[in-house]
């Protein structure tokens, strides 16, 4: 279990069970374990909130564990209703989240690294390099800090904002075991959505696991000449890999896949890439999920214009493949996860 500085624990991140088997240690009783871990579901920050725990008892937590939070250091709202989110953690990093809503409820999307290692060219997280994963209680806390900011509850979560949650594997596991719990937060598997670049690796092992949430690919391109250029770890795991391990998913989870692909200008929207796109996805339980890109400072890209997004919807469409395009929300205020934390790390707060 994670400790900081101080030596403490990092009791956000602890299952029911965990939990338990501290408190038993402690010679606490089993239901003081329950107790303790529904207010950390709600969201609270100091154990001095614990209102049915005991001064003595407070005082003991206090000294043995750390509760991690999420404070708002920034926030931009779009005129669309969306919220985009600059989060302080408490060791004073920041990552990123963004609010949105729909007819069908409010989601969040969320980050669960401090950075990237993953060096995709179009994406501006992975320009500002890496620092460190987010434990199972900071991806969790992003998600309560919204809802308590906005007085919502949320419904949905995307794992598509800072980071690959694949390569912060173990703490992604035990965030979603944490947010999906009938005692928590209680958000089904169902109402999840995880996005990876293709970490082939993980996919398998995930595949395995049976979750029951919706694996969400960056592809971005229909073969390894484009990929290569845009996506460093196509060197590793490439498209014909990637693809295998996600047609073993989509076997073995019985769960559609969505194909994230950006849309760049001259890049990856010819008619010939939706056609050889068509070819490999063709028999696969999946969807397309197309997505003007987002011009990034320094990368030089820019979205394919509209009449080739429709182009490439009518080939994909024309030959069985699922595909629509994403809605741009929040587009006024930098919602694509990783500018925000630039700029305020460039020390310009107020732009965008």
């Amino acid at each position: 279990m994670n400790q900081n500085f101080l030596g403490k624990l990092d009791i956000k991140s602890m299952t029911p069970g965990e939990l338990e088997a501290e408190f038993l240690e402690m010679g606490l009783p089993k239901y003081r374990a329950a107790q303790v871990f529904r207010w950390l579901a709600r969201g609270v920050g100091d154990f001095s909130q614990m209102s049915d725990l005991s001064k003595e008892l407070r005082e003991q937590l206090r000294a043995r564990y750390e509760i991690k939070s999420a404070a708002v250091e920034l926030k931009r709202v779009s005129k669309d209703g969306t919220v985009k989110y600059l989060f302080r953690m408490n060791d004073g990093e920041f990552v990123e989240s963004v609010l949105m809503r729909y007819r069908h409820g409010t989601s969040i999307c969320i980050s669960t690294q401090v950075g990237c290692k993953m060096g995709c060219d179009f994406c501006a997280t992975g320009r500002s390099g890496f620092s460190r994963n987010l434990t199972a209680s900071e991806i969790l806390s992003q998600v309560q800090a919204a809802s308590l900011d906005e007085g919502v509850r949320i419904s949905n979560i995307v794992l598509m904002g800072m980071g690959e949650p694949l390569d912060n594997y173990d703490n992604v596991l035990r965030f979603l075991e944490l947010v999906s719990d009938p005692n928590g937060m209680d958000i089904g598997m169902r109402h999840i959505s995880l996005s990876t670049c293709g970490l082939v690796d993980k996919i398998y092992d995930l595949a395995e696991r049976k979750l029951q949430l919706t694996l969400s690919v960056s592809l971005h391109a229909p073969n390894d000449a484009i990929r290569n250029r845009t996506m460093p770890v196509n060197r590793r795991w490439n498209v014909e890999a990637l693809l295998k391990a996600c047609r073993h998913y989509a076997k073995a989870t019985g769960r559609r896949i969505s194909f994230e692909y950006a849309m760049i200008r001259g890049v990856n929207d010819s008619d010939a890439c939706a056609l050889e796109l068509a070819d490999r996805l063709k028999g696969m339980l999946a969807h397309v999920n197309l997505i003007p890109v987002n011009a990034v400072e320094g990368a030089g890209y820019r979205k394919s214009q509209r009449e080739r997004q429709q182009r490439f919807i009518e080939i994909l469409s024309s030959r069985g493949i699922a595909c629509t395009v994403r809605r741009t929300l929040g587009s006024d205020i930098e919602a694509s996860c990783g500018q925000l934390k630039r700029r305020h790390e460039g020390g310009n707060e107020n732009a965008g």
